[in-house]
């Protein structure tokens, strides 16, 4: 079968098996470049994966966004890094006999102990943020840096951390005001909001179609990590209001030696509002707008994690992507991904 395969890719040319692999997508192309030597040698071209990039994250468009992925080894060590979950295999179980202390018994050293500061300090974060429904990009938005986060007053670093993206500007407006999702992009129409609260058709092909991929670079490290969970892991009909639905992406971060319990979840709330519930008439101007987007860090114990102890964690999660792309071998064998879609 190997001597079959080598002889039908030795009858096409470099140019025609190019253009093959690079309309395939990340996870395609790492499957493809194990198949054979020609398509593992032309699979390391970096235009390939820019093309993957984009396809998946529209925010990889802009020239800013290509010159910091050039700039921390490129596209393909990107995609490797930024598409797969993370996964905190170095975190031992805790058995269910354990006597874990209370929240109340937490020394403050547990939180506030000798850290060295230039770590805790405001490092060079980017985050890359997309949001799609059904293949579609709904929303995208690159924020350079942690907002508020000087590295010098105590307000940031000893409060609860939180960073709520459309309250800041990335100077592209134009972005925010295209965060609607509506009956062309495949939402279903409804009749009313006493409608959808009887069938949740809205609701259910919401939480289906809806992807969100929120990336943090370390411009200083040159690392990267996907904070979020691509698919929602829950959420929530109704809240507050009949014309609101909120839905809550995550991951867990490593926080050994930060927080007593060794790991933090990162909670990634995205809220839409319905905006036109159509009419009686057929409801086909049903649309949504995207009305929160928001990231924030809570211990086991649901205690929310303060300024420095955040970014610690998220330090910790682009160097914890770092080694799991390093246990993978990219850069000697082909890889094939293993994600979320």
């Amino acid at each position: 079968m190997a001597t079959a395969k080598g002889e039908s890719t030795a009858l096409l040319s470099s140019d025609l098996l190019y253009d093959i692999l690079r309309r395939l997508d990340g996870p395609s192309l790492a499957k493809a470049a194990c198949t054979c030597v020609d398509f593992c040698s032309i699979s390391k071209e970096e235009i390939l994966w820019e093309s993957a990039c984009r396809s998946l994250w529209p925010s990889t468009c802009r020239d800013d966004v290509k010159r910091l992925i050039t700039s921390i080894g490129g596209f393909r060590s990107f995609y490797a890094d930024c598409f797969s979950l993370i996964v905190n295999e170095d975190v031992p179980a805790v058995p269910s006999d354990a006597n874990l202390p209370y929240l109340d018994e937490w020394a403050e050293a547990d939180y506030y102990g000798d850290i060295d500061e230039k770590r805790a300090s405001h490092p060079h974060f980017i985050s890359i943020v997309d949001v799609r429904y059904k293949g579609r990009a709904v929303y995208s938005k690159v924020i350079w840096g942690i907002p508020d986060a000087d590295g010098y007053n105590g307000w940031f670093h000893n409060s609860p951390f939180r960073i709520d993206l459309l309250s800041y500007s990335d100077g592209d407006e134009a972005g925010d005001n295209a965060a609607v999702i509506s009956v062309r992009d495949g939402l279903p129409p409804i009749m009313s909001v006493e409608r959808e609260r009887k069938d949740g058709k809205l609701w259910k092909e919401l939480y289906e179609g809806i992807k969100l991929s929120w990336i943090i670079v370390n411009r200083r490290l040159k690392q990267a990590a996907n904070l979020a969970s691509w698919s929602p892991l829950g959420g929530q009909r109704h809240w507050p209001t009949d014309r609101n639905f909120l839905l809550r992406f995550g991951s867990i971060l490593p926080a050994k030696g930060i927080l007593p319990c060794q790991v933090a979840e990162c909670i990634l709330i995205m809220k839409f509002s319905i905006v036109n519930a159509g009419n009686e008439e057929g409801g086909h101007g049903t649309a949504l707008r995207l009305t929160e987007l928001s990231m924030q860090l809570e211990d086991m114990a649901g205690a929310h994690v303060n300024g420095r102890n955040s970014l610690l964690c998220s330090q910790g999660s682009v160097e914890l992507s770092e080694k799991q792309e390093l246990q993978r071998g990219l850069g000697e064998l082909p890889l094939v991904f293993e994600g979320s879609e």
